[in-house]
Parts: structure tokens; sequence; C-alpha cells
């Protein structure tokens, strides 16, 4: 089993910072793979970004340049360093794991670990 709990999510301004953390606990053979997506209202999930064990990422090209996924492998710590936020990336963040690793976002949200949940909110 794994268990994920998010935390770093806020309101701030078009323009601004967030990092959003992730604390993994449980099973690491489950967590080869970890990655973000969020969701907005009345939208569908959205992979974000990925990262495997070997610090290789990849981003959904709307964050690309923008956000960094890493990962604490000492502290079993996922990041997500946003900047140059904009509305349109206002959503509920999720990190996820998986015990296999496609490196590819848009799978993100269909690992089978995920945790609750952190609320990002842009304004303009």
């Amino acid at each position: 089993q794994v268990q994920l709990v998010e935390s770093g999510g806020d309101s701030v301004q078009a323009g601004g910072s967030l990092r959003l953390s992730c604390a993994a606990s449980g099973s690491s053979s489950s967590r080869t793979c970890m990655g973000w997506f969020r969701q907005a209202p009345g939208k569908e999930r959205e992979g974000v970004a990925v990262i495997d064990r070997h610090t290789r990422t990849v981003y959904t090209e709307s964050v690309k340049g923008r956000f960094t996924i890493s990962l604490d492998n000492a502290r079993d710590i996922l990041y997500l360093q946003m900047n140059s936020l904009k509305p349109e990336d206002t959503a509920m963040y999720y990190c996820a794991a998986h015990h296999s690793c496609v490196l590819e976002p848009r799978y993100v949200p269909t690992f089978p670990y995920r945790g609750q949940g952190t609320q990002v909110t842009v304004s303009s």
C-alpha cells in the first residue's frame, strides 16, 4: 500500500509561484513512477508532470518552462514547483504513484495510488 498526502495549495495572483509537496509512505516498489495531475471544475483530469526513479521527467505542453517536478528520495517527498502561474492553472492538484512507469503525463490520472488533493487558485 501507498499513502500520499499533498500540501502547499493556496490562492495566488497571476504571475505568482507555489510549491506543492506530496509526502509518500508505504511500499517504495509501488512508487517507481510518480506524478501530478489536476482537475478543474467541470473539466477532465489532466496529467501535469511525471518523474521516475532515475529522475527523468516529462511535462504536459501547457506547463513546460513554468513547472518543475522533483523527487527527494531520501525524504520520500514529491514536489511541484509552479512559477508564472496563470488563471487557467486553477484546479485541485493530486499526486499519484504507480509501480511501473510510462513517462507520459496523460497516464498519471490513471495511476492506482493518489492523494486527497490540494487546491490551487490563481486570480487575474
